[in-house]
């Protein structure tokens, strides 16, 4: 369900069964949609279209894989489109900003694939790549560009792209671009921008002080949709937390890798340090695997990507900053190997998994010294997250979510820990197993353990 709410007025949107034609959509574009795939709308795409469509600038609350770059992308194509299509070197007049490179590549796919036989041109241009093959698509002329906001001002400062002709501003995933101190070239873009009857649209996960000042400064009475409360997670998720010294952690994501060495994983880590070397370890105990993260070079981070999508590549290792552009409808698992620091962050790593009513786990390994990190993400959440020991990885002290630790050694904890085998590689075939436990334990837990209750991919 979705509400907006508009001037004196609060409007509630049904989740119903409405097609993209009752929204108000051009027959061509539902035509498109159809070829594609899409049969209903979202609750996001259901409260936006409409209001887009009318020209009402929006302030739009949406998790990721809710749906929300066709809620922008589809009333965009078709404003632009009702006017006729001028052929040549031409500004843009649609612009879509995102906090990264990932994010910006899978969002002008999509804008892509909506606009076939419309006409209408887009590209992307994003760091990290050379500028002279942007240049170029440029000054073919393009209608649509989606951008982040540091190599955009890039191209204006060479006066390689001009921003007088937007008509239609997207911020997209606002509160990340805020995370990553995007603030300023925000500002600065807008700046930019021509502010008469220029539409603005905003979409965020959450609505911090500072979007709001945005919203208030750079907006003309947006009408307010909130599709989902804040910060709030897909039901049809499994949380799940196993409680591990941090120097046994690699061991026990391995351990649970093989209990179904077929099936996608994407694992979060902290650091992109943390990020190689997880990712080195598990390739060298043959696990298909993959990093990506920040100083990564594009190349790499598409190869790694489309490894990941193809299922060449079986678990994929990603900071939170890179993750953003990963987009996968059938996402098994999301392993937090690293707390995330940044409470929200947790909403934004498991979305990645139980999207469009299918079911999906979120494993997290959690340290003694985490604690306080895991008391938060369950304070943000409003809900306990299940604490599930795993048979020869129990920590040496209790994990306590007031920050303080208890020993809990256990009896013979100290030679277990002193006779533990590094596990066996998963073999290539598949039919991985588990790796040898402590001499005397029982076989890890059965939620883990047990291959024909897991998704294959």
């Amino acid at each position: 369900m979705a509400t907006v709410t508009a001037p004196r007025a609060v409007y509630t949107i049904k989740d119903t069964l409405m097609t993209f034609a009752s929204l108000g959509l051009a027959p061509a574009l539902v035509r498109t949609l159809e070829q594609i795939g899409y049969a209903t709308p979202t609750p996001i795409q259901q409260g936006a279209i409409p209001l887009v469509l009318e020209g009402r600038d929006v302030l739009a609350g949406a998790q990721t894989g809710t749906g929300k770059t066709a809620a922008f992308a589809l009333p965009m194509l078709q404003r632009l489109s009702s006017a006729s299509v001028v052929r040549g070197a031409r500004a843009p007049r649609g612009l879509i900003l995102t906090p990264t490179r990932e994010l910006a590549i899978q969002v002008h796919e999509n804008v892509q694939a909506y606009a076939k036989g419309s006409g209408l041109a887009s590209t992307q241009i994003f760091g990290g790549v050379g500028m002279q093959p942007q240049v170029q698509a440029l000054r073919r002329g393009v209608d649509v560009l989606v951008a982040t906001p540091g190599r955009l001002i890039d191209h204006v400062e060479q006066r390689t792209l001009d921003l007088s002709k937007i008509e239609i501003l997207v911020l997209d995933e606002a509160d990340r671009m805020l995370d990553m101190g995007f603030l300023p070239a925000i500002r600065r873009i807008l700046a930019m921008l021509p502010r008469n009857n220029r539409q603005t649209l905003l979409f965020s996960a959450t609505f911090a002080p500072e979007i709001k000042d945005i919203a208030h400064k750079f907006m003309r009475e947006p009408a307010e949709i909130q599709v989902t409360p804040q910060n709030s997670v897909v039901a049809s998720i499994e949380h799940r937390v196993h409680p591990v010294d941090s120097s046994n952690k690699r061991e026990l994501l391995l351990h649970l890798i093989a209990a179904d060495s077929r099936r996608q994983t994407l694992v979060f880590t902290r650091t992109k340090h943390g990020a190689n070397r997880l990712s080195e370890y598990l390739e060298k105990a043959g696990v298909r695997s993959a990093a990506i993260h920040g100083n990564k070079s594009q190349s790499a981070r598409v190869k790694a990507l489309d490894g990941f999508k193809s299922g060449a590549v079986t678990v994929l290792v990603a900071t939170d900053i890179a993750a953003r552009g990963i987009d996968i409808d059938d996402l098994p698992l999301v392993v937090n190997f690293d707390l995330p620091t940044i409470a929200e962050d947790y909403v934004h790593r498991i979305g990645r998994t139980g999207r469009n009513g299918r079911s999906g786990e979120a494993i997290s390994l959690a340290s003694p010294e985490e604690g306080p990190l895991l008391r938060d993400i369950q304070r943000l959440l409003k809900q306990e997250l299940a604490l599930v020991p795993i048979s020869g990885f129990e920590p040496s002290q209790a994990l306590r979510l007031d920050g303080s630790l208890k020993i809990a050694r256990r009896p013979g904890h100290a030679e277990a820990q002193r006779n533990r085998r590094p596990p066996r590689k998963p073999s290539p075939g598949g039919n991985a197993s588990a790796p040898r436990q402590n001499q005397g334990h029982k076989p890890a837990h059965p939620s883990v353990s047990k291959p024909s209750q897991r998704r294959v991919v």
